[in-house]
C-alpha cells in the first residue's frame, strides 16, 4: 500500500498511530506529498484523491481510500494489534463521538493558523469563533478525562492526541496543562504509548507548506488560562 504523507500532519499522525498499533508499519509506502491551503492541488496526490487531501491511501490493488476516519477505521479490520473501535454498543459510540471531537478540534487549530498566515491581516471575528469552540472542546475533554482514563484505547483517544499534538506543535506558549490538569496527566499518561511517541509532529523545510509570514512562537492567546 502507498500512503501520501506528511509528518506535519495531524490526520495524518491519526493513521501512523494505527499502523503503528496493528503491526502495519512494513505494509505500507510513505510518500512524501506537499499540500497548502493557499495554493493549487498536488498534481500527483490529487490523481490518487480528487480532492488532494492528506492523508490518502492507495490500497495494492490501486483502489485508494481517504479521509482519515475512512482509512483508520480500515486498518483497524486488518492486522495483528487489537481492535481500536468495538464492533458494537456503547464502547463503540464513545470512541466515534471522541474522535470527531478530536477531529473537529483540529480543523479549527488548523483553520486558526490559515487565519494568521493570511497576508492582509486576520479577520476579527474569527479569533474569537476560534476561542469559543477550542475552550469549550478543551473544557469537555477536561470534565470526561477520567472516561478517556478508563476506557480502552481506541480511535478516539488517537483523535484527541493528535488534536493535542497540534496545539503543542503549531501553537506554541499555550499553557493548556496548566489551565486543564485532568487532561494534562490523561495525555501525559497515554502519550507513553510507542505509537504516540513515534509519531510526534515534526517541520521540514517544505516552502510551500511554510508561509513566511507565520510566526510558530506567538502564543495562541491567553485563554487557555483565561477563566471563562
Amino acid at each position: 500500500m502507498k500512503l501520501h504523507w506528511s509528518p506535519r500532519s495531524p490526520f495524518v499522525r491519526k493513521v501512523m498511530i494505527v499502523l503503528q498499533e496493528k503491526g502495519m508499519l512494513d505494509q505500507v509506502a510513505c510518500v512524501r506529498s506537499t499540500v497548502a491551503f493557499a495554493a493549487m492541488p498536488n498534481r500527483e496526490l490529487q490523481r490518487d484523491n480528487p480532492l488532494g487531501k492528506l492523508p490518502t491511501l492507495v490500497l495494492d490493488d490501486h483502489r485508494t481510500l481517504f479521509d482519515s476516519r475512512v482509512i483508520c477505521e480500515y486498518l483497524d479490520t486488518l492486522g495483528s494489534g487489537p481492535r481500536l473501535l468495538p464492533d458494537s454498543g456503547e464502547a463503540r459510540f464513545s470512541q466515534l463521538r471522541w474522535q470527531a471531537l478530536g477531529d473537529g478540534l483540529t480543523d479549527v487549530l488548523l483553520l486558526w493558523r490559515t487565519e494568521l498566515t493570511r497576508p492582509t491581516g486576520v479577520l476579527e471575528i474569527l479569533p474569537l469563533s476560534f476561542e469559543s469552540k477550542v475552550r469549550a472542546t478543551m473544557a469537555l475533554l477536561e470534565r470526561e478525562a477520567g472516561q478517556l482514563d478508563s476506557a480502552g484505547f481506541g480511535l478516539g483517544h488517537i483523535g484527541i492526541v493528535c488534536a493535542l499534538g497540534q496545539l503543542d506543535f503549531r501553537f506554541l506558549e499555550n499553557q493548556w496543562r496548566e489551565a486543564f490538569p485532568q487532561l494534562a496527566k490523561w495525555h501525559e499518561r497515554v502519550s507513553a504509548r510507542e505509537s504516540i511517541r513515534a509519531t510526534v509532529p515534526q517541520d521540514d523545510p517544505s516552502p510551500g507548506v511554510v508561509g513566511e509570514n507565520f510566526d510558530p512562537k506567538k502564543p495562541i492567546i491567553d485563554f487557555l488560562t483565561a477563566q471563562p
